[in-house]
């Protein structure tokens, strides 16, 4: 038991619906077959949501530390000492707050070794910002906070992942910020992402142009000649075996996406809207390339709906379990390689080429 992988869990806007997954997630008995769960926050906010939403069975083990954790039941670090008002449905200072004091005592447990994975609840972004939070989101922060030189947004079911080469920018910004560099970067890490997390052995990656119709020869930009086909080729030539540019309406139109391990978009919006549309209920946020692992679900804080106890935990409950499979297939590659056995009179090099001499 005391090798059971430990799944920190911030709260996110205590006025949204983030303690409200929290806790339907929790009630799931099976969760605790899986991981032994920490949620960062306070026992008193959790009261109020447990109370509104008539969850009064769910008892959280009250912890100081995440070493002091109880494998067998879902366990609470009080993250702040003072009452705090809660205003469900409603976007404040006090939210984000609050969310950044869970958010903060987390992350410190995640880099720090003391937490296997981190999953965290939706924030608000604008309330958020403070001294010592200016940033677009969850992703640039754990980038920040966890050393990582760069950060791949992965958005992941069983049906389909997609990353982006942009993330929180504004749309202005986008053909500015797109370059061969950034884009081989992203396909690299995406690449790795596949073989070490997902245990993908030879991933196969589409990769999305920026104008309508791919730039169509040029007519409509110059983009994909001059900088996206570029990327493809390099990235190739370094091993990672990837096709395009494709235009995004006909690629997710005609189920092209189905023929990939994963997309590579070129913005925010290019890759989330069709995700979202194929995926919503089951949808994870994963931070990919970070030393660390990070999950969330994919959706917000939900303020229209706080406390009406209709929010789906769907998403976030798959993100507990992307997190722990994340980590024990990073567990399995470390001890593999730790190994390096010797098959056929030559050294397996990855987890993945062991796995397939296995079969």
């Amino acid at each position: 038991m005391s090798n059971k992988i430990k799944i920190g869990i911030s709260i996110g806007d205590i006025n949204g619906i983030g303690l409200e997954v929290i806790l339907k997630t929790l009630s799931e008995n099976r969760i605790l077959d899986y991981c032994t769960p920490i949620v960062y926050g306070h026992t008193k906010v959790a009261s109020y949501h447990r109370k509104a939403l008539g969850m009064n069975d769910l008892v959280f083990n009250v912890i100081n530390t995440a070493d002091a954790a109880n494998p067998k039941k879902a366990n609470l670090i009080n993250c702040w000492e003072e009452d705090v008002k809660i205003d469900l449905g409603v976007s404040n200072e006090t939210g984000g707050r609050y969310a950044l004091l869970s958010l903060e005592k987390a992350t410190d447990d995640l880099v720090n070794g003391n937490i296997d994975a981190l999953v965290t609840a939706p924030i608000n972004k604008h309330n958020i910002q403070s001294d010592t939070f200016n940033f677009p989101g969850h992703t640039e922060y754990l980038q920040q906070r966890s050393g990582g030189d760069d950060v791949l947004m992965f958005l992941i079911s069983e049906d389909i992942r997609v990353g982006v080469v942009t993330g929180h920018i504004p749309i202005t910004a986008v053909s500015a910020s797109i370059t061969k560099d950034k884009i081989v970067k992203k396909l690299v890490m995406m690449n790795e992402s596949l073989k070490k997390d997902f245990w993908i052995e030879k991933p196969k990656i589409a990769v999305l142009g920026l104008n309508p119709h791919a730039g169509d020869n040029g007519l409509l930009g110059k983009e994909e000649a001059d900088i996206i086909t570029p990327a493809i080729q390099e990235a190739f030539d370094k091993g990672v075996i990837c096709f395009g540019p494709y235009p995004a309406d006909g690629f997710f139109g005609s189920g092209g996406y189905k023929q990939f391990d994963a997309v590579l978009a070129m913005y925010h919006d290019q890759g989330l809207i069709p995700f979202k549309t194929i995926a919503f209920s089951t949808g994870v946020n994963y931070s990919a390339g970070l030393k660390v692992v990070r999950t969330s679900p994919d959706h917000g804080t939900g303020y229209d709906i706080a406390g009406k106890n209709v929010a789906d935990p769907t998403s976030f409950i798959e993100a507990v379990f992307a997190a722990v499979h994340i980590v024990k297939n990073r567990r399995e590659q470390e001890e593999l390689l730790k190994n390096q056995l010797r098959s056929g009179g030559k050294i397996i090099e990855t987890a993945a080429d062991m796995k397939d001499d296995a079969n």
